[in-house]
C-alpha cells in the first residue's frame, strides 16, 4: 500500500527535472571529461555509454571527507542511508535506494566482502585512508555479481601507483581526542606499477547510548584501527598483465552494554586476491582472478569465558571472465565459482556453501542507441538454482541529454543466521526475490549536470522477524522469542533528483530522494528509512585554496518494524578547507556538525555533538 501524497510529489518534482533540462542549453559550451566506469559492466566504459545510474566519490572528495569514516562519508550522496550505533567506530550499515544493508554487495577492488553469517560489510573495519575513489551502482545486477545485489553495489576502489616513485603522508588531530597518521609510497613504469600503505586512527569517542537505554554507561566509548593496503601489477608481455591486491583493516571499538563492564567489539576485515589480465586476440580479452575475503568479528560484554564471543566468516571466489569485442559491441562471458563459510562460537553456524554461475551480457551501440542485455544463473548447493535477467535501453536525444529505461531481476540468498542460528533461524528459508523498473534523464554540458531517476523494485518473499514464530520449537530450536522466514512482500519505490552547475570559482551541487520502502503486507514503512533525503554542497576553489559548506537533510523515520518508536528528522552542517600552502605541501580543516544538533540515526544511540578536525598532508596531487 503506498501512500498517495509520495507518487504526487515525485511526479511533480519529475516534471521540473525534465524541464529543467530540456531548459538547459542544447548545444554543450565546454567539452565534458568523460569518466570511465567499471562496476555497471565489470569492464571499463565511459560514463556516457552507462545505462546505469551511477554516481562516483572521487578521490578529492575523499581527501576533503578529513579522517572521518566511511560511512560517513556516504550519509552525504543521493540515495544513500546510514545507520550507526553510537560515534564512528561503531557498527554501522548503508542502505541504498531503501534497500537493507544485506540487500546491496560491497566489492574492494573487485573481492567481495561482508559478514556470511549477518550478510553486510562491517563497515567500521574499512579505512578510509586506502580508498582512492568509489563507485556507486543503483539498482539491481544480480545478472552481473549474483545474489543479494538488490539495491545496487559499491565498489571501493584502493591506490594504484604510476608515474615516478612518489611518497604521501598525512597527520591530523581533533575533537574527542582523535589522531590519525597514514603513509603511502607508490609508483609505476611501463612493466611494473605498485602501491603501499599504512594508517592508524584512535579515538577517546563519547557514550554511545543515552538514557534510558537499558544499556546505558557514562564512559566514553572510542576506536583503534590500524590498516594497510598495497597492490602489484607486471606487464609480462604486451597485453598480458598479472598483479596481486590485499586490504586489511583491524577495530577494536567500545560500546555500552550496562555500567558494570566496559564492553568492546573487534572487527577485522582482510582481502586477498591474484588476477591475470590477457589479451588473447584483438578483440578479446580475458580476466582470471582467484580472491579470498575474510570478517573476522568479536564482541565482548561481560567479564570470564561465557562474556562474548566471535565469528569468522569467509568468502573465497574464482572468477573467469571474457569480453569480446564484435565491432563497437561487447559480449561478456562470466563464469564464477564461490564458497562461503562460518567458523563461529556458536557449533550451529559452522556451515559451508558454493554457489556455481555462469553469465553472459551483450552491449550494443547503435548512433544514438544503447541496449544492454544479460542473463545468469546461480546454482547453490544450500538455495538451489535461482536465474536472472536484466534488459536496459538508452537513448541519446542530444549530445547533451539522454533517457534510459530498464528492467532486472534480483535476489539475496538468506543469510547463514537466518539459515542455522539457534532459535532464529530455519533451513527452509528460501532467497528474497526483486523486480526492479527504472525510468531516467541526464543531462550534461560540462557546465551543468542534471538528473531525475525513477525507480520501482517489488520484493517477494522477504524475510522477516517476528513474534509468534510459524515453525513449532525443538530441542534443538526454541523459537519462543521468534524467527526469521519468507512471509512477507515489499516495496522499495522512489524519485532521485540531482544537479550540479559552476558558476566561476564556485560550484553548486544538490540532489534530493523521495522515496517510499514498505512492507507491503503490513503497510509500515521500512525500519530506518526516511521519506525524504537530501544534500546541498557549495563549493569555492581559487588558486590554493579550496572550501566549502555541505548541508545534509533527513526526514524522520521510525526505529522499528511496527512504525511505533520515531527518529525525528535532521539537518546538519558541514564546513571544510583545504590549503596548498608549499609544492607538496596542504593544509586541511573539518568542521562537522556546525550547530551541534542532536539526532540519532538509531534509537537511544546519539551521534555526537560538534566536531573540528584539522590535519596536514604531504604528497597528495
Amino acid at each position: 500500500m503506498t501512500s498517495p501524497a509520495a507518487p504526487q510529489a515525485a511526479r511533480a518534482a519529475l516534471a521540473l527535472a525534465i524541464a529543467a533540462a530540456f531548459a538547459a542549453p542544447a548545444v554543450a559550451q565546454t567539452t565534458a571529461i568523460d569518466s570511465v566506469i567499471v562496476t555497471a559492466t565489470r569492464t571499463p566504459q565511459l560514463a556516457s555509454e552507462v545505462i546505469s545510474d551511477t554516481l562516483t566519490i572521487s578521490a578529492q572528495d575523499i581527501a576533503n571527507a578529513g579522517v572521518g569514516s566511511l560511512t560517513e562519508l556516504l550519509q552525504r550522496q543521493r540515495g544513500l542511508e546510514v545507520t550507526r550505533n553510537g560515534g564512528p567506530g561503531t557498527n554501522a550499515s548503508v542502505l541504498l535506494r531503501g534497500a537493507s544493508a544485506n540487500q546491496s554487495i560491497v566489492l574492494v577492488d573487485g573481492v567481495r566482502i561482508g559478514s556470511v553469517s549477518g550478510g553486510a560489510a562491517s563497515w567500521n573495519a574499512i579505512p578510509l585512508s586506502a580508498i582512492d575513489h568509489i563507485e556507486i551502482v543503483y539498482g539491481p545486477l544480480s545478472t552481473l555479481y549474483g545474489a543479494d545485489a538488490v539495491g545496487g553495489v559499491i565498489q571501493l576502489f584502493t591506490k594504484k601507483g604510476k608515474g615516478a616513485p612518489a611518497v604521501t603522508a598525512f597527520v591530523g588531530a581533533g575533537s574527542d581526542a582523535t589522531y590519525a597518521a597514514d603513509a603511502a609510497i607508490s609508483g609505476g613504469t611501463d612493466k611494473v606499477s605498485y602501491s603501499l600503505s599504512a594508517g592508524k586512527e584512535q579515538s577517546d569517542g563519547f557514550s554511545a547510548t543515552r538514557r534510558p537505554s537499558g544499556s546505558y554507561n557514562a564512559d566514553d566509548d572510542g576506536y583503534r584501527r590500524k590498516s594497510a593496503a598495497g597492490q602489484v601489477s607486471f606487464q609480462v608481455a604486451p597485453g598480458h598483465e598479472v598483479g596481486g591486491v590485499f586490504l586489511y583493516g583491524d577495530t577494536t571499538s567500545d560500546y555500552d552494554s550496562g555500567a558494570t563492564f566496559d564492553a568492546y567489539s573487534t572487527q577485522v576485515q582482510s582481502n586477498l586476491a591474484a588476477y591475470s589480465r590477457n589479451r588473447i586476440l584483438p578483440d578479446w580479452t580475458m580476466f582470471v582472478q582467484a580472491a579470498k575475503s575474510r570478517d573476522k568479528s568479536g564482541s565482548y560484554y561481560a567479564p570470564g569465558p561465557y562474556g562474548g564471543g566471535q565469528i569468522d566468516s569467509t568468502q573465497t571466489v574464482f572468477t573467469w571472465q571474457n569480453d569480446i569485442r564484435i565491432g563497437s559491441d561487447n559480449l561478456q562471458l562470466l563464469a564464477e565459482h564461490r564458497k562461503e563459510a562460518v567458523d563461529g562460537s556458536t557449533d550451529a553456524l559452522n556451515k559451508e556453501r558454493s554457489t556455481t554461475s555462469y553469465a553472459a551480457t551483450y552491449s550494443l551501440k547503435r548512433g544514438n542507441h544503447l541496449v544492454n542485455i544479460g542473463a545468469r544463473n546461480d546454482d547453490s548447493s544450500q538455495y538451489g538454482s535461482r536465474n536472472t535477467g536484466s534488459l536496459g535501453y538508452g537513448y541519446r536525444i542530444s549530445q547533451a541529454l539522454r533517457v534510459e529505461a530498464s528492467y532486472g531481476t534480483s535476489f539475496r540468498a538468506p543469510t547463514f543466521n537466518e539459515l542455522y542460528y539457534p532459535g532464529y533461524g530455519n533451513q527452509r528459508n528460501r532467497p528474497e526475490k526483486g523486480r526492479n523498473a527504472e525510468v531516467g534523464l541526464h543531462y550534461s554540458d560540462g557546465t551543468t549536470e542534471l538528473g531525475a531517476v525513477y525507480y520501482h523494485n517489488k520484493l517477494t518473499d522477504l524475510l522477516v522477524n517476528t513474534t509468534p514464530c510459524p515453525f513449532p520449537s525443538t530441542p534443538e530450536h526454541d523459537y519462543s522469542w521468534g524467527c526469521a522466514y519468507n512471509v512477507n512482500k515489499g516495496l522499495l519505490e522512489g524519485l532521485t533528483l540531482s544537479a550540479r552547475r559552476t558558476f566561476g570559482a564556485f560550484t553548486v551541487s544538490a540532489d534530493a530522494d523521495f522515496q517510499d520502502p514498505r512492507d507491503e503486507t503490513t503497510g509500515k514503512r521500512l525500519q530506518r528509512r526516511a521519506k525524504r533525503h537530501a544534500n546541498l554542497n557549495v563549493e569555492y576553489v581559487n588558486g590554493p585554496l579550496t572550501g566549502g559548506v555541505e548541508w545534509h537533510l533527513s526526514s524522520a523515520r521510525f526505529d522499528d518494524a511496527a512504525n511505533r518508536n520515531t527518529l525525528g528528522g535532521y539537518g546538519i552542517v558541514n564546513l571544510y578547507a583545504t590549503y596548498q600552502f608549499a609544492r607538496d605541501w596542504s593544509a586541511l580543516i573539518r568542521w562537522n556538525n556546525v550547530a551541534g544538533r542532536a539526532y540519532e540515526l538509531a534509537r537511544y544511540y546519539p551521534t555526537g555533538g560538534s566536531t573540528a578536525f584539522a590535519g596536514i598532508r604531504y604528497g597528495f596531487k
